[in-house]
Parts: C-alpha cells; structure tokens; sequence
C-alpha cells in the first residue's frame, strides 16, 4: 500500500470514526436521565423496542438516524428528530417502523420530526412496505406549533397519509405504548390494527388538564383513555397487554400472516461478492476532494464479482454507465467518472465534470434501463457541468435538458448515493433528492452545494466588498482576508454531509464498505411495488 493510498485510508476512517461518535450520542435520545426514567416506568426505549421487534441476525436501514442533527439548539436540540425510524424484518417480512422516542421531550414534534415521519411514510408507499407505528409522543411541539401544524408538509398530512396507504391496501399496525394526544391520536386509529400496554399507553383528543379546564370534568388518565377504556369500553383498541414486549410479540403473530402481493420482478441470480473487497473502498477515494480517481476502482468494488458491462465506453467518458449486479440484483449504475479523460477528438475532459457527450450517453442509458425495467444506482461525485463559450455553443443546455428529462420521467426506482462532490445542476442531473430518488444516501465525504466552497466564498466576498465600498467604506487587506475566512467557514460548514441529512436531504450517512447491502435492501424494498406507470419523457430536447 502508497502513501497516497494509506493517507486516503486514514482521511476516511477518521470521517467514519466520527460519524460513529456522533450516531453514538445520538442514540442516547434525551440524554441518560430521560433514559433512565423511562426504564423504571418499565418500559423499553424506543431503539430497544425496535431491537425487540425485528427477527436476530436481520439488518435495519435505518432512515434520518442525523435528522435535525445539530438543529433547535435554543430548545435543547432535537436527536434523530425524537423519531427512530427504517426499514427492518419482522416474522421475515421487510416493514417500515416508526417509533416516538419519548426521551426526547416526551416525543413531541419539531418541524423536523413531521419532515421525518412524511419521508418514512413516502418510502412506506412508494415500496409498498407494511408501516408499524410505536407511538409513544405527546403531540405537536407547542413553542413551534406555527411550524408543524397547519401546511401542507406538516403534522396533518401524516393522517391524511394513513387514509392513503389503507385504500392502497397497505397494512398499519399502531401500538401505543405511551402518550398519544390531541390529534396524533386519529394515527392509531387509521390503523389496521391498534395495540395498547396498560399502564403507560393512553389515547385522548383532550388530556385530563384541558377536559377539567374546558368542560370542569375531573378524570384521570387511565380512566379517559386507558388501555381497559379503549378495548372494553370505546372499543377503539382491539388488544391490551401488561408490558411493551407482550405487545411487541403480537405484532410479530399479526405481521407474519400479512399475505404476499404482486412484485415488480426485477432480476435477481445468486450473490456472488466483489473480486476486489468492499472493506478497500476506505482507501479508494483521495482525502483531497479536488484530486482524480478513477470510479471504476470504486464500482469494482460494489458489484458482483467486480463486472461492470458498459454502455458507450468510450463515448462520453466523463460519466460511466454500463450493467452490473449488486448482491444477485441486476442494476444499472450511472456514475461520474473523476479522473482526467480524452475524447476521440483528442479534447481532455475534467473529472467530474458532465460534458455534452457524457449528458447525450447517460440520458439514453437511463431511458434503456426503463425499457428493460432495471433499477438505476447514481454514483454521485459532480462537480457541474462544462461551461464557456464552446459547451455553450454545442447546446450543453440542451444535452443537461435531456438528462434531467430521463432522470424526472424515470419509472424504475432510482438509488442514490453521494460519494464525494454534488454540486450545481450536477446534483439535480445526478438525481439528487430533488428527482424524487427512491433511496438517497452520502458517504461521510460528501458535499453538497450549489458551487464549491471556495469559488462561492470567493463570489460572495466580491458581493460583499462590492457593497461595503459602494458605502463608502474601504477594506483593507487584512479585513479582506478576515472576511473571506468569515464566509467560507460558514459556508463550509453548509456543505457537510451532516448538514444535509440534518434537513432529510439524504435519508442517512453510511460507511462506504455498507453501500452494498444498503442498496440491496432498498431494491429488495423497491421489488415489493410493481412498475405500473408508463415511462414517457413529453417534449425531448434533440
């Protein structure tokens, strides 16, 4: 092993090791304390009811594990949106399970927290997963209600989502395990099937407080809408168990007679691992992310016995597109390619960047793999597109037009994975989240930005200079060079992959040696919904 590459390798396992630390305070929810109170009400943590749930020795993709990371510092901050959510097997079936996590701030909703449960509902139906929601959660966050309450995107859109997914014939299963008030409580009971633990589990519209304030009608809790209220008088639950774990195991009976439904049928054959090891991937990308690397060495070490068939090989070199398979699934993968290559014509094309030729190959690409009905894997290290007189001149609007066409109108589902940089159109044409990809996840170097940090600090310095001597005011050297450090710190710390999965603009940060077994899963998810929408791409740009 090169320097180089022992220096690569220490770059990215000092990122995961990070990453790791951080996911580690994150679990903690609430902090020790909350934690501990909630175990001597005898109840299991949200993490430990999921733990309890899924089958052993099964995998869990979790969603939006870093969602409102680092965010309502002036409330305490918000650890994985107080909801602990992702896919997971139960009784051998692949489901979506959203649980409150009570530790945090009794599991009220932050804008964040409506974000993240919309984002797990929308994966729920578009993959046809069944949905089981462990409610535990004290409603709507009242200092923020202005922001979770009353638009679209928010709170209420997550009933009018239950209603959706029963006429789509997909199963909820609601167990309530702790508070469920207000309006939160229609979520249960849009269910299925609801669930309560005596004790802790409650459902009301209005708590005892608000009834005494609003009707002067003094009533406990257990009493207005305990689990004995609910299954043996309202008739609103249809069972009651004494613990969470009691609870828990009949939503493994109830689960493991959901019958199976139709498949998409995309192509699987049996798993063969790649021929140079996944666990090299850590010593693959350069610790610079301005520096080249060649992408295949990165895709050989993803796909099935390191084969990638590809597609116009040495036509529009700077993004790679050809046929592989990953984990038995047969994939199409679009990847930009990152080191320097020459066209026929003897031009030199930087890496990362999409050029007319590599935008014309991939969009037909894209449109081949919607005709064989092949899931699509984006493979995202973009810079941008080519600028300056001559791509303009040879349509290189045109060409981008017609690959963000092909990615928009794709019907096959769209996996995502953000390696290194993500950029400017670039982003939009490598199906970043706003192509409604069906999975999206970063690698810990990822960037995501309109424009690289220091060509944006630079243009915004100039803004501000511009502005501040248009008033009269003269900047020195020194405050020049203060105010650039200003702004590109700032700016930087807006393109970390932390930052973007803060907002949900990735559904979570992997170690790049999981990136095979999380797009696995998720095609595995994606097979359980059948492609029934037609792929047309209207007007196309030629």
């Amino acid at each position: 092993m090169d320097l180089e590459t022992n220096k690569n390798e220490d770059a990215m396992r000092l990122a995961i090791s990070t990453m790791k630390q951080r996911l580690g305070t994150i679990e903690q929810g609430g902090g020790k304390k909350s934690l501990e109170k909630v175990r001597q009400r005898g109840k299991l943590t949200a993490r430990e009811r999921i733990q309890y749930l899924i089958d052993k020795d099964t995998p869990f993709i979790e969603i939006g594990a870093f969602a409102a990371y680092e965010m309502y510092p002036e409330y305490g901050g918000c650890p994985a949106a107080g909801t602990v959510g992702g896919i997971g097997y139960v009784s051998g079936r692949q489901c979506m399970i959203v649980a409150n996590d009570m530790t945090v701030k009794a599991g009220a909703w932050f804008p964040m927290t409506g974000k993240k449960n919309l984002r797990l509902q929308e994966i729920a139906m578009e993959n046809h997963l069944p949905v089981i929601y462990l409610v535990d959660s004290a409603g709507v966050f009242l200092p923020m209600q202005d922001e979770i309450f009353p638009d679209k995107e928010h709170f209420g859109r997550i009933f009018r989502n239950n209603a959706r997914m029963s006429a789509m014939g997909i199963t909820q299963i609601a167990a309530v395990m702790g508070s469920c008030v207000a309006g939160g409580a229609y979520l249960p009971i849009m269910s299925d099937e609801v669930l309560m633990v005596e004790g802790n589990g409650s459902i009301f519209l209005a708590g005892p407080y608000l009834v005494k304030a609003a009707i002067g009608e003094d009533v406990d809790a257990e009493t207005l809408g305990g689990a004995v209220t609910h299954t043996e008088i309202s008739g609103i639950a249809d069972y009651k168990f004494k613990t969470d774990e009691e609870c828990l195991d009949q939503i493994k009976r109830i689960v493991s007679k959901i019958g199976q439904g139709p498949t998409a049928g995309f192509d699987r054959i049996a798993p063969v691992a790649p021929a140079q090891p996944e666990a090299e991937l850590h010593a693959v990308l350069p610790s610079d992310s301005s520096r080249p690397y060649d992408m295949l060495d990165i895709i050989r070490r993803i796909v099935d016995d390191s084969a990638f068939d590809q597609y116009k090989q040495d036509y529009g070199k700077s993004i790679l597109c050809g046929y592989a398979r990953i984990d038995g699934w047969a994939v199409g993968i679009v990847a930009n390619q990152r080191k320097i290559v020459k066209s026929r014509k003897g031009e030199l094309q930087m890496g990362g960047v999409i050029y007319n030729d590599s935008a014309d190959k991939a969009a037909r690409f894209i449109m081949n793999c919607n005709q064989k009905k092949i899931p699509l894997v984006f493979l995202q290290d973009v810079t941008g597109f080519m600028v300056g007189s001559r791509s303009e001149h040879a349509g290189i609007i045109k060409d981008g037009a017609k690959l963000v066409n092909a990615v928009s109108n794709s019907v096959v589902p769209k996996i995502t994975i953000i390696i290194g940089n993500s950029y400017g159109a670039g982003n939009y044409a490598m199906c970043g989240k706003a192509y409604d990809p069906r999975f999206i996840f970063a690698w810990p170097s990822a960037k995501i930005a309109v424009m690289g940090g220091e060509q944006a600090a630079k243009t915004l310095l100039q803004i501000q200079v511009a502005s501040l001597k248009a008033k009269g005011q003269e900047i020195t050297p020194d405050e020049e060079a203060r105010l650039l450090k200003e702004i590109t710190d700032k700016y930087n710390s807006q393109t970390t992959p932390y930052y973007a999965a803060a907002r949900l603009w990735v559904d979570d940060i992997i170690d790049p040696a999981d990136t095979r077994r999380h797009v696995s899963e998720c095609i595995k998810a994606a097979n359980n919904a059948p492609v029934e929408q037609p792929f047309n791409v209207g007007v196309f740009q030629v």
